[in-house]
């Protein structure tokens, strides 16, 4: 179940990846919950169904219910800011700036887990979307709540690896 499954669907040629799932997921510096929450946001970011549905059953034991729910939450709630934002940046006028986004937002205030977990989750998705003012905002938030450039560095590693595997999976999908 969890990471196994997923190790044993990749091919020879992603060797590293299955490695690396290990030695970022399986040995984590984070929290259980910062490192599952991590996992399932960037698992429904990088949308494969086989890595969604596994790290979810195993997120399950270190998240609780509520703990799951928070991490979807911040997968959808940037998988909206994070068109929004990156947009209004590459677009480049600086008119786009002064509007206001007028998407609500209210997970963010609420999101049923620790604040700074739940930064750390969007963080982590934003890197995936490729999001750059939602990642600077949230590496400026997490900072200032204390987290640890390395913490934060971990939340990319883990980011990287969760979306290498779908990525890898959804492939070998297509190419069936």
């Amino acid at each position: 179940m969890g990471l196994d499954v997923i190790t044993a669907a990749l091919p020879a040629y992603a060797e590293d990846i299955a490695l690396n799932l290990g030695s970022t997921i399986g040995a984590s510096t984070l929290t259980p919950a910062q490192t599952w929450g991590t996992a399932l946001a960037c698992a429904v970011a990088a949308r494969n169904p086989l890595v969604v549905r596994e790290i979810a059953a195993e997120a399950l034991g270190h998240l609780g219910p509520d703990g799951v729910e928070a991490a979807k939450a911040a997968a959808a709630i940037m998988a909206m800011n994070n068109v929004y934002y990156r947009a209004k940046h590459l677009i480049g006028d600086e008119r786009y700036t002064s509007m206001p986004a007028r998407l609500r937002m209210r997970v963010v205030a609420r999101p049923g887990v620790d604040k700074g977990d739940f930064k750390l989750w969007c963080l982590a998705v934003s890197a995936i979307a490729g999001c750059g003012v939602c990642l600077e905002l949230h590496e400026q938030t997490l900072r200032g709540r204390g987290f640890t450039t390395e913490q934060v560095h971990e939340a990319l590693r883990i980011a990287a690896v969760v979306h290498a595997a779908a990525v890898t999976l959804d492939a070998e999908a297509a190419l069936g």
